[in-house]
């Protein structure tokens, strides 16, 4: 079975990319119809949203990346449940955070801003008695333009009669976002990796996704090994990909081998000031 090298550029907004350079094999270019550079097409989104997998942790850094790593007023808001008013499922939680959702929606229509647009993921641990989660709580990443104490003021129950306001659900923190070299990867990898236990997102449907497109043509495997030997720095990278520079000199390239397919180079490239 041949195999060649194949080029993917993942775009993922103007300041940020990705770049994929691997082995594919003939019966699978034949699958997929192989050119030699393609058009752009959408990245397909994972069918299971949930952040404890590898691919759907990237798609997830990469569309953040690309709807929130450019605008300066993006929020981050973190938001936790009293003892009082802790869900007893992670179900009843996301309906919790759904109204809250729902709730800064109405506030940015009122104030004419533009359609809310996020990314929320939903983190738990589980009690070893019973199973029951634990420890519920939501982070969210949304587009600006509403005051980040009002944000923070809507997470509330419903008021009752004679009450001005809800109770507070929990504790509420807006924060805005900041980017550096990796874009938003940061504040991403965290989400991850900040609890124990499951963490899956949804988002709004008015999300961009990521485009890429393949070249099958610029390089062969005797590059890659030597690459992979040699293991160049960032101004080899800049070459190649002119305008752009990795993140950093460990984030931004990894080599990876398999025994089957060769060595494979992954590379997070930030735009060039």
């Amino acid at each position: 079975m041949r195999s060649f090298i194949r080029e993917k550029k993942i775009y993922c907004g103007k300041q940020y990319r990705e770049v994929d350079i691997f082995s594919y094999s003939d019966t699978q270019a034949r699958a997929v119809s192989r050119g030699k550079r393609s058009k752009k097409i959408k990245e397909s989104e994972p069918k299971q949203k949930n952040l404890n997998d590898k691919n759907a942790r990237r798609y997830f850094i990469q569309t953040a990346n690309l709807n929130f790593g450019d605008d300066p007023d993006a929020l981050h808001v973190s938001a936790t449940y009293s003892t009082k008013y802790l869900p007893a499922t992670v179900e009843e939680a996301e309906r919790e955070v759904t109204n809250f959702l729902r709730r800064i929606q109405y506030q940015r229509k009122k104030a004419g801003l533009p359609p809310l647009k996020y990314m929320l993921v939903t983190a738990s641990t589980t009690s070893r008695n019973g199973g029951k989660p634990t420890r519920i709580h939501h982070h969210i990443i949304m587009n600006g333009g509403l005051d980040r104490d009002a944000v923070e003021d809507l997470w509330r129950k419903r008021k009752r009669k004679g009450q001005k306001k809800g109770d507070r659900i929990g504790f509420c923190n807006a924060d805005r976002l900041q980017a550096d070299d990796n874009g938003i990867a940061a504040l991403c990898n965290y989400l991850v990796k900040q609890s124990a236990g499951k963490k899956r997102w949804t988002s709004s449907h008015n999300l961009e996704r990521p485009t890429s497109r393949t070249n099958d043509g610029k390089y062969n495997h005797r590059q890659l090994e030597k690459w992979a030997r040699e293991r160049p720095g960032r101004e080899f990278w800049e070459k190649k990909y002119p305008g752009w520079t990795l993140t950093d000199e460990d984030y931004g390239v990894q080599y990876e081998h398999n025994d089957y397919t060769g060595w494979s180079i992954y590379l997070k490239l930030r735009k060039k000031e």
